[in-house]
């Protein structure tokens, strides 16, 4: 797949050879949705809290008598249906971090980005080095791009001058290439990427994962060292004791 390359003019100066490994992977919605789902939930804190009727503070005297008042029984003005009354079932803390493997979060970037790409949503630029940290200068290079709704700004590495300059426009966040993922890049309209990010990122998400030699311990087995085995030693014969053979010869 070829995308053009633009500079930051907004004009045409070149084309770019996508890694289809890459950029023209099939869209797997279901892997996606667990992906983002999963990374949302590791961005919460959990640290939500309320008082069942034993943490409130108050409630130990039982308001009337049980009986001969005309009202309903009550056991403490701390039970849930009191005003300033327990919580039944609210929310306590607790831990939504969970985990996915390395490859299939690597799979649902690559989804992403390959429909960013199919849908002409991912715009490639030389560079970005007429941004000086003014948010003019943003806002001259997105119009220039023709950019008018949300856009992710993806470098190679973290440039100051770049997040100084967009981190005051509404809808366009900046991002290096080693922190992409899934859940970004769907919050966003347009995906921007420097030639050199799209060359790090195809040195990123192409290939397996490697796990390392305990993966196959098959493929890398060493052969079992010859151990030599000695000869058993003769069996020694029982000596007779000749205190037994002296005491036989004097009976």
């Amino acid at each position: 797949m070829e995308v053009p390359v633009k500079n930051q003019n907004g004009e045409t100066i070149d084309t770019i050879e996508l890694n289809d490994e890459v950029f023209n992977t099939p869209m797997n919605q279901s892997l996606v949705h667990q992906a983002v789902v999963i990374y949302q939930g590791n961005k919460r804190q959990g640290t939500h809290s309320t008082k069942t009727r034993a943490e409130v503070s108050g409630g130990g005297r039982k308001p009337w008598i049980q009986k001969h008042t005309g009202r309903a029984r009550q056991g403490s003005i701390r039970s849930p249906q009191w005003r300033h009354g327990g919580v039944v079932f609210g929310p306590h803390p607790r831990d939504y971090r969970k985990s996915l493997p390395k490859q299939l979060r690597r799979q649902a970037v690559r989804c992403v980005l390959s429909e960013k790409a199919r849908r002409g949503n991912l715009i490639c630029v030389d560079s970005m080095d007429t941004l000086d940290g003014k948010t003019r200068s943003m806002v001259s290079l997105l119009k220039n791009l023709g950019i008018s709704k949300s856009a992710l700004v993806v470098t190679n590495g973290t440039d100051t001058n770049l997040v100084l300059a967009a981190h005051n426009i509404k809808g366009v966040w900046t991002m290096p290439i080693n922190l992409l993922n899934a859940n970004d890049l769907l919050r966003r309209e347009t995906l921007i990427m420097t030639v050199d990010a799209v060359k790090v990122a195809e040195e990123i998400w192409t290939g397996r994962v490697n796990r390392g030699p305990s993966h196959r311990p098959w493929a890398n087995a060493l052969p079992e060292p010859e151990v030599e085995v000695a000869e058993a030693p003769a069996p020694r014969r029982r000596r007779r004791s000749t205190t037994a053979s002296s005491e036989g010869e004097s009976e």
